[in-house]
């Protein structure tokens, strides 16, 4: 029988640690040599382990069940399979919880198990299972860290106060400037006859060839009639 008792010290929330640990998948992809297969309808799945015991390559072939405790972070694992020519067989049985570690935001993973073997090879695998477990620990760790980790925390846009004061002011239009020497246009008469008035004047400067002159009084007849009388 091997027996397994681990602590890993994570520098991640045990929030984050535990999405990851409780993740089969994720899990997998931290220990080198591992494999996921399909799932079965009770929940259970399959997986294989390649594991090297001195000059000797084993790869076993398990059936796997997880029973996971969310509020508590806390797992139960239990496996049974066989190496690739079923002369060893072997269980496993395994508790593991998340707790927070001793500094805020860290964590501490625990891990305890045994695994009994049966078969040809089982003595040669307790022998070097010392070795074996230490080594995969250290693997297992250094994966679990990165995962843990995520992605680097994107960069912080600028505040919109800054970027409005950053921000180039509106241009303005320019408005054209008059030719030098030309005299701004007069202002267009108001009302209807003073533009009759101005248009006569002009028709009548071009056809006599000289500048407008002031339209001529017609005299009402009570007007004449008193010039007359002055004149006598």
């Amino acid at each position: 029988m091997i027996s397994i008792t681990e602590e890993i010290a994570v520098p991640s929330p045990p929030e984050r640690v535990w999405e990851v640990i409780s993740n089969p998948s994720d899990v997998v992809s931290c220990i080198g040599g591992a494999e996921l297969g399909p799932s079965h309808d009770d929940g259970s799945f399959d997986g294989t382990l390649a594991i090297r015991f001195g000059g000797i390559r084993v790869k076993f072939a398990a059936r796997v069940s997880l029973d996971l405790d969310e509020p508590a972070r806390e797992g139960r694992l239990s496996a049974r399979g066989k190496d690739g020519q079923g002369a060893t067989r072997f269980s496993a049985h395994a508790t593991f919880r998340v707790v927070p570690g001793e500094t805020p935001g860290t964590s501490l993973v625990s891990c305890d198990g045994e695994i009994q073997l049966n078969g040809k090879l089982a003595k040669l695998i307790e022998s070097g299972a010392g070795v074996v477990v230490s080594r995969m620990t250290k693997e297992f760790t250094d994966e679990l860290v990165k995962l843990c980790a995520g992605p680097t925390e994107p960069q912080k846009a600028p505040s919109a106060e800054a970027s409005a004061g950053s921000a180039a002011a509106p241009a303005v239009p320019a408005v054209p400037a008059a030719p030098a020497g030309s005299r701004p246009a007069p202002p267009r008469p108001a009302g209807l006859l003073a533009r009759l008035r101005a248009w006569w004047s002009r028709r009548r400067a071009r056809r006599q060839g000289s500048a407008p002159q002031p339209a001529a009084r017609t005299l009402h007849p009570s007007d004449e009639a008193l010039r007359q009388g002055g004149r006598r």
